[in-house]
């Protein structure tokens, strides 16, 4: 049966193929659409054995700061023993295709399609793909900000499946949101959350907030609208919003709209 979520597949396109795309990289925000996952443009990492992975976020000096995000691949037999070399960084995976064995502090956990699991810094895991099919899934990097007075969160191991979604007020529930972490947890200083428009849903409005924004759209397509551009996305693709980028989204269907969110919260801003 196939996954309900898109993972790109790599490959390589034919010579016959236009180079027309809906690339995009502008001072504001930037546009990955899922034909340039291929695979000349993967990465690999030490220690990951039989695993290859797509950078789609990095922190560059003057856009997207506070993060990193991959989509990793591990072939069946692939994995790590010392996944996360920063002592510093926290962690979120999000499984798109596949099984994953994850084991946390020498506890076995199963992660399957839409799977989630907060990792926070200095814990000691490792990840391998014990089946026979692909393993996909989405590593989200942060260094953690400490705060004094404030523990560190706890592990979180999850399922989408197994969270209600909250409905946006005044929706008709057409736009809602299921997120992993308590926003009034302040432990936490990033939050990763799905968010599913049904068809017709909208933001209604240009929202322009503090946030730095990665965006991977996991079903569907929509109009979305970055800066001062209407784009049109879909399945696959992968948007990344600096700062008070103004955003907003029309879900036109036929089927629903649904994106993985990440987002910076919950902290001072760090005066220079």
């Amino acid at each position: 049966m196939s996954s309900k979520y898109y993972a790109p597949k790599g490959g390589h396109p034919g010579q016959d193929q236009l180079l027309t795309d809906r690339a995009v990289f502008t001072d504001a925000y930037a546009v990955i659409p899922r034909g340039t996952m291929r695979d000349i443009v993967t990465s690999f990492l030490p220690f990951w054995e039989d695993t290859r992975l797509w950078v789609i976020a990095r922190p560059l000096s003057g856009f997207a700061e506070t993060f990193s995000q991959y989509i990793m691949e591990v072939s069946p037999g692939g994995g790590s023993d010392r996944p996360e070399l920063d002592e510093g960084a926290e962690g979120v995976l999000f499984v798109v295709e596949g099984t994953a064995s994850l084991t946390v502090g020498g506890e076995l956990h199963t992660l399957t399609e839409g799977g989630y699991a907060f990792l926070p810094p200095a814990t000691d895991w490792t990840l391998h793909n014990t089946t026979d099919e692909m393993l996909r899934f989405h590593w989200i990097r942060k260094a953690y900000e400490p705060v004094e007075g404030l523990p560190y969160p706890e592990v979180i191991i999850t399922n989408e499946q197994d969270i209600a979604p909250n409905v946006m007020p005044d929706t008709e529930g057409r736009w809602a949101t299921t997120r992993f972490v308590e926003p009034t947890d302040l432990r936490h200083d990033m939050h990763v959350n799905i968010v599913t428009f049904e068809p017709g849903g909208v933001i209604p409005f240009l929202e322009t907030h503090v946030m730095e924004h990665g965006l991977y759209v996991l079903e569907g397509k929509a109009a979305y609208r970055l800066n001062s551009d209407w784009v049109e996305v879909e399945a696959g693709d992968y948007m990344w919003l600096r700062a008070f980028c103004p955003q907003a989204c029309y879900a036109g269907g036929p089927g629903r709209f649904r994106y993985l969110l990440y987002k910076d919260v919950n902290r001072h801003m760090k005066l220079c």
